[in-house]
C-alpha cells in the first residue's frame, strides 16, 4: 500500500535521515516522500545528505523536495557575493566544508541544478507541504514565496485553506507537542522536531509524518561520520 510521508529540517544529519528513511520508514518506490527543505547547514554531512536525496530519485524512489530558506540562502550567495555574510553567519561554512569547498562559487552544477530545482511548496489532496508557511493576507498565498521559506503561522484564516492541512517545517518543536497536534486534528502541523540540535537542546529528533494514518516516526540524533549508500531495494 502506498504512503504519503513528510521530513523535515535534515540539517545535514545524514546518518540520522538514512536510518529514519531505510531502517525505521522502510522506503518503498510506491511510497511519496516529500522534504519540506534546509537539507544543508549547521550539521556535517549536507553533502552526503543532497547525494542520498538524488540517489533515491535516480533509483526510481517518488521524491519531492521543496525548497527551505537555507538552501534560498546559498543561491543568494552565489548569484551575489553581498549575500555571503547572511548564509555564513547560518552555517553556511558547514556546507562549505561537507562539499570540500572554501567558496560557494566552486560548487559543482549537479548541485547546484538541485538547490535552483527546489520548488517552494506541493499540494496533494487536502494537504499543503511548505518549509514555513504561506501569507495569509494575500488571495493567492502561493505567489508569496518569501513567506514559503521564513514564516510560520499556527492557523490561517484565508479560505483558499478552508479544508487544507498545512503541513510545514522550518521552527523545532518537541515530537510529544507535534502528537498533540496530530491527535487534536490541527489545521497545521509542524514537523521539525530539531534533529541537528541534539538531546540538549529539549529536541534532538528527526521525524518522519505518515500524513495517512497520521503516525509520526522519530528518531534522535546519530553522531556517524559516514553510512554506506547502499541499500536493500
Amino acid at each position: 500500500m502506498s504512503r504519503l510521508l513528510a521530513v523535515s529540517d535534515i540539517h545535514g544529519c545524514f546518518a540520522t535521515f538514512y536510518e529514519l528513511i531505510i531502517k525505521l520508514v522502510d522506503l518503498k518506490r510506491t511510497d511519496q516522500l516529500v522534504l519540506l527543505g534546509d537539507y544543508i547547514d549547521r550539521g556535517e554531512q549536507s553533502r552526503e545528505v543532497i547525494d542520498f536525496i538524488i540517489d533515491l530519485t535516480e533509483k526510481g524512489f517518488d521524491i519531492i523536495a521543496l525548497r527551505g530558506n537555507h538552501e534560498q540562502m546559498l543561491l543568494d550567495a552565489y548569484h551575489d557575493q553581498e549575500e555571503l555574510y547572511l548564509w555564513l553567519m547560518n552555517n553556511g561554512d558547514t556546507t562549505l566544508m561537507s562539499f570540500g569547498i572554501s567558496d560557494i562559487r566552486d560548487m559543482k552544477k549537479r548541485y547546484l541544478d538541485f538547490f535552483s530545482g527546489l520548488s517552494f511548496y506541493h499540494s496533494i489532496g487536502n494537504c499543503f507541504f511548505v518549509h514555513a508557511g504561506f501569507n495569509d493576507l494575500l488571495k493567492d498565498p502561493l505567489s508569496d514565496a518569501y513567506h514559503m521559506i521564513w514564516e510560520c503561522r499556527p492557523s490561517y484564516s484565508s479560505l483558499f485553506f478552508d479544508g487544507k492541512t498545512i503541513i510545514h517545517g522550518h521552527r523545532p518543536r518537541q515530537p510529544d507537542y507535534v502528537k498533540q497536534l496530530i491527535r487534536n486534528r490541527s489545521q497545521v502541523i509542524p514537523i521539525d522536531t530539531g534533529c541537528v540540535y541534539g538531546p540538549e537542546s529539549g529536541y534532538g529528533y528527526l521525524s518522519a509524518l505518515d500524513v495517512n494514518t497520521r503516525e509520526l516516526i522519530s528518531i534522535p540524533f546519530l553522531r556517524c561520520p559516514s553510512v554506506d549508500l547502499t541499500f536493500d531495494e
